[in-house]
Formats: C-alpha cells, structure tokens, sequence
C-alpha cells in the first residue's frame, strides 16, 4: 500500500532540505501566531512539529489525521482534515502545515476551517510554491524530484488567493522563502545560504514555500463599544458645491 503524502512529508522534514524548510517556516509561524489571542488553538497534522510554541492562547492542541498510526504524545485527537471534529465557530486560530497539498480535497478543508474559526478568527497555512525550482523539480528534465509532494498537487498562492475570496477569509500577511538552489546537502545549503537575503529582494515570488495568514470575516459583524461611550452631537455645515473634486482625490 502506498504511504500517504502526509506521512512522506513528516519523514522528509528529518532530510537536510526539510530542516531547512522546516526552520524558516518556524521563523514565520512563530511571529504570526504570537500575537493571536483567543481561547482554543489548533494545529492540523505534523504533531510532532510545535508551531503553536510561540502562542500565548490557554488551550492549545495539536492532532494527528486518521491514517498517522505513529504515537505522539501531544496529539490526543485524531482528525481528518476534511470533517474536523470540531463544533462549529470553536476555534480561535487553526495552523494548517502543508495539509492543503497532501489532501485530495484541499478546497473542502478550507471550508472546515471556515466552519469552525470563530468571526475573526485566524488560519496559519504553509504550502510549498509550484513555481519555485524546488516545486517544480518533478517536471525539470535532468533533476531529481526533491519535494516528496508532486507539483501537480502544491497549492500556488495565486490560487489559495482565491478560495479565500470565494470564502470569506481576508488574506492578512504573507511571505515566500528557502531560495537556495534545489539540493539535499547540507554543505551546498549552507555555502548557499546568502541567497535567502538576496532573494527576499531580487525575486520573492521564487521561494520554494511560503506561509500566509488570513483572517475570517463575517459580514454585517459590529463591534459593539462600551456603553458608556456616547456619540458626539454632529453639527450640521453647509454644504460647499464646487466644479472640481481635485481635493477629494476623484
């Protein structure tokens, strides 16, 4: 029976180029979840793997999918990515390390992380980028597929872009990383480590993954002030009727 892709990837991030991926995307959930406030937190696959560290929320979880029969002690609930066992509008922030990709339906679990974020909840997901050298090392003549997730399978930003319009998520921040040349040698990592600096510069849109945070929103939401907080009195001016709107930026 073949290995699921989930199962591949947690076994790829032990490698050389997995530690490096591993390590930048690190870096950028860490700062993006630290400020994240709220009561329940989530992370979806890779236990083994702490990216709520940095998070400061009381409840915080980190599961395993259904077929991941390795024993991981922090990971006391099985889930599968595409029906969350989770109540609906639950949870304040939901991690989701490259599960898109390994998944034959990544649209549905968007919409599960939609259903179970609360109205302004936030969703961490890292991906690798099917433009990049590293993602596209499967179709490249001459060069061994690097990637244990096949090209046609990665989910480009362009497209993640969309499903967030079709949801209602608001794409908040984002980064492309790891632009070394595609290799598994820590020796050519590491003599191509300046490449890192030069290419958040020169070429961002080439990094091998990248990680986004998008914010849920809900329309017709208000966010009620304290009441004792009264509405200034308006005073009524008259209105002004000019021939132009230069100053109004029209």
């Amino acid at each position: 029976m073949e290995q699921p892709l989930i199962l591949e990837l947690a076994e790829w991030l032990s490698t050389p180029a997995g530690q490096y991926v591993q390590g930048w995307e690190q870096k950028q959930i860490d700062a993006m979840v630290s400020n994240v406030f709220g009561y329940h937190a989530i992370q979806i696959g890779l236990p083994q793997w702490d990216l709520l560290r940095a998070n400061r929320i009381p409840y915080k979880g980190r599961t395993r999918v259904l077929f991941d029969t390795a024993a991981h002690a922090d990971a006391a609930v099985v889930a599968d990515p595409e029906n969350l066992p989770f109540d609906t509008q639950s949870i304040d922030l939901l991690v989701l390390p490259h599960i898109l990709e390994t998944s034959a339906k990544p649209h549905q679990i968007l919409r599960e992380a939609e259903r179970v974020l609360m109205p302004e909840g936030r969703v961490v997901i890292s991906g690798f980028n099917p433009w990049s050298l590293w993602g596209a090392s499967d179709r490249i003549p001459g060069l061994d597929p690097l990637l244990p997730v096949p090209a046609h399978l990665q989910v480009s930003l362009p497209r993640l872009k969309d499903w967030f319009k079709l949801l209602s998520f608001e794409l908040d921040r984002g980064r492309f990383g790891c632009y070394a040349p595609p290799c598994n040698s820590q020796a050519w990592l590491d003599r191509w480590s300046f490449m890192d600096a030069a290419g958040d510069r020169w070429w961002p849109v080439c990094g091998a993954v990248y990680v986004v945070s998008a914010v849920k929103r809900v329309a017709g939401m208000t966010l009620v002030g304290p009441k004792w907080k009264t509405a200034k009195k308006r005073v009524q001016r008259q209105a002004v009727v000019t021939g132009r709107h230069s100053d109004l930026g029209l």
